[in-house]
């Protein structure tokens, strides 16, 4: 191992992590159970895809603290070896006089890495770790450090946080006067197609951005991490999933769409895409297992703008981004999610606590039409007698209101109004 190459490195690494450092002025939800894990000794291990700001978050968790970074991320360390990390650990401390902390992004990179954040550990260091990888953290985390991590998830900017990075502040007395709530949609449609992946923001190619995102996860947070031979069938099966988002699929049919000899072969790429934070499988929500098992999947993206620029397509399926955009945000919020399908009756998103169901979405873009309000409203209110519900809520594009139903209520929200309520809710939740 070339020493002085790689304090070049680490050196070059430190200057970068510097500029991350410093102070911002966006509140990301994550933030504040970040901040309270950095009290405890415990690794804190921060996980999400790529480039939805776990290192900016990791480093200005550092801040005022004296640390050493190595990004295993940076193709200058792709041939590093579980064998060589204690070497790069006295270059680190050497560069870094003192450090008490050490920051380890995309470790996961790196096979074995859990013995020596397991080492370190023991040896003092409070360590904090980043990876776009859930499975493999999961996994190795649970062998070696079982009992001793904080996991924090941290998803692409919600509504709220896009609106901050644009300096806008929802809470102000005036802003829901006409000029204001017409600034306020032009931003919510901006967001809804083009996603809450920051590099975005601004960047006048960002379709081609997020083409070269995909690609990316693809190739090195599945393939080379699985060793996937049938690269060609793997790309094919992520832009299906991405392309019938808000949509149900089966493992049998996409078998059969790309002649595929094994259905456990496509329902492990899809479990691939997955863990790579690409695109999520919502089950079906029943009390009896052995029928949970048959039915049909949703699928749903991380990121609406990954639809908008990896889909083609000539306009916007308004009704199925409204749906996406909705359950990533109840994804975000730690909801226990399922959908629901009971004999004559479909319910987008039903929220399990403990035993039973807490509340019941459905996502309707336009509930003018009577026939689609009839369809929409008797749906959840079957559900609802099926799964003993009573908080019913119909997210709209900018629809507001009550129906009521006999001894039951059905709330109507605008979805840009419900994104920032159930936020705030969420960032004004004690120890949240």
């Amino acid at each position: 191992m070339d020493k002085n190459y790689y304090k070049q490195v680490l050196i070059e690494q430190k200057e970068e992590g510097a500029g991350l450092s410093a102070p911002r002025v966006i509140r990301r939800t994550a933030e504040k159970m970040a901040s309270e894990a950095m009290k405890s000794g415990l690794v804190k291990v921060i996980s999400g895809m790529r480039r939805c700001g776990k290192s900016t978050l990791a480093h200005s968790l550092m801040r005022g603290r004296r640390y050493g970074y190595m990004n295993f991320d940076d193709e200058r360390l792709s041939g590093v070896k579980t064998a060589d990390l204690n070497n790069l650990l006295e270059i680190l401390a050497q560069i870094n006089p003192g450090m008490g902390y050490i920051l380890l992004d995309e470790i996961q990179n790196v096979t074995g890495w859990e013995l020596f954040v397991n080492r370190i550990h023991r040896k003092g260091y409070n360590v904090v770790v980043t990876g776009s990888n859930s499975k493999l953290l999961g996994r190795e985390l649970a062998t070696h450090l079982v009992g001793r991590y904080l996991k924090i998830e941290l998803s692409p900017f919600s509504f709220r946080e896009y609106l901050d990075y644009q300096g806008i502040i929802p809470e102000e007395a005036d802003f829901f006067i006409t000029e204001r709530k017409a600034a306020l949609k032009r931003h919510f449609e901006a967001y809804l197609s083009g996603g809450g992946l920051p590099g975005t923001f601004g960047l006048v190619a960002w379709k081609s951005y997020l083409r070269e995102l995909f690609d990316k996860i693809i190739t090195r947070d599945i393939v080379d991490r699985y060793g996937v031979r049938n690269v060609s069938d793997l790309k094919e099966i992520g832009l299906y999933a991405l392309s019938n988002y808000s949509s149900r699929i089966t493992f049998h049919k996409i078998r059969d769409i790309f002649d595929i000899k094994s259905v456990n072969t496509v329902k492990s790429y899809l479990d691939h895409l997955e863990e790579a934070y690409l695109t999520f499988q919502l089950k079906p929500f029943s009390f009896k297992t052995k029928e949970l098992l048959k039915l049909p999947r949703k699928i749903y993206a991380m990121d609406n703008g990954l639809i908008s620029a990896v889909v083609p397509k000539v306009t916007l399926d308004y009704g199925r981004m409204l749906e996406n955009l909705v359950f990533t945000q109840l994804r975000r919020l730690g909801e226990e999610i399922y959908c629901y399908a009971g004999r004559g009756c479909e319910v987008d998103f039903v929220l399990r606590e403990g035993a039973g169901i807490k509340k019941m979405v459905q996502v309707c873009y336009s509930m003018s039409n009577k026939d689609t309000a009839q369809r929409e409203i008797g749906a959840l209110l079957k559900a609802s007698s099926d799964l003993r519900c009573k908080d019913l809520s119909i997210i709209t594009w900018d629809e507001e209101g009550v129906e009521k139903n006999s001894a039951k209520t059905i709330r109507l929200v605008p979805v840009w109004k419900w994104l920032l309520d159930c936020e705030k809710e969420a960032l004004d939740a004690p120890g949240s």
